[in-house]
C-alpha cells in the first residue's frame, strides 16, 4: 500500500479531526494498492486506533464492497469521495463517515490503515452494521491485507 503519509511517523496536523479539542482539517490520505491476490473480488479499507483507551481500540473509518477493479481511495476532506458501489459503515461514533485522529492527552497512539482483499464481491451486511460485525466478515473473507501505521499525539 502506498500513501502520502510516512509509515510509523507522526501525521501532519491537517489530518486531525476538528472536534474534541483537536483543530485539524479532517483529511484522509490518498491510499493506493496493487498486487491483489488471485481470487480478489472486492476490497475493504479500515482506519483503526489501536491505542484508544476503550479496551478494544476505536474504528475511525470502515469502507467495504469496493470493486476489485478499484485500486485507490483519493482521500481528502472528511474522507473524500468513495466509489459509487462502496459502503461506508458505522464508525465507533455510531454513524458512517470518516474522522481523523484526535487522541486524548498522553502518549502517542498508533493508527492503522488497512486494505483488505476479499474473496466476495459484497459482504452480506448492510450499511448500519457495527464496525465489529464488519470486522467479523472481513476476517472470514480476507485473502490478504496491507497495513500502514501512523502516529498521532494530542493536539
Amino acid at each position: 500500500m502506498q500513501s502520502n503519509l510516512t509509515p510509523n511517523a507522526s501525521i501532519p496536523a491537517d489530518y486531525y479531526w476538528n472536534q474534541f479539542g483537536c483543530s485539524g482539517a479532517n483529511l484522509a490520505p490518498k491510499l493506493t494498492w496493487e498486487h491483489a491476490p488471485k481470487g480478489t473480488q472486492s476490497f475493504a479499507v479500515t482506519f483503526y486506533d489501536k491505542d484508544a483507551p476503550t479496551g478494544s481500540g476505536f474504528w475511525h473509518r470502515v469502507v467495504y464492497n469496493i470493486p476489485s477493479q478499484i485500486n485507490q481511495l483519493e482521500g481528502g476532506v472528511n474522507g473524500g469521495i468513495l466509489p459509487v458501489e462502496a459502503i461506508e459503515a458505522n464508525t465507533d461514533l455510531g454513524k458512517p463517515g470518516f474522522f481523523g485522529p484526535c487522541p486524548p492527552k498522553g502518549r502517542e497512539h498508533r493508527y492503522v490503515w488497512t486494505v483488505h482483499a476479499l474473496d466476495v464481491a459484497k459482504l452480506p451486511i448492510d450499511a448500519n452494521a457495527s464496525p465489529a460485525l464488519v470486522g467479523f466478515y472481513l476476517w472470514q473473507h480476507r485473502l490478504a491485507e496491507a497495513n500502514l501505521t501512523v502516529l498521532a499525539g494530542s493536539k
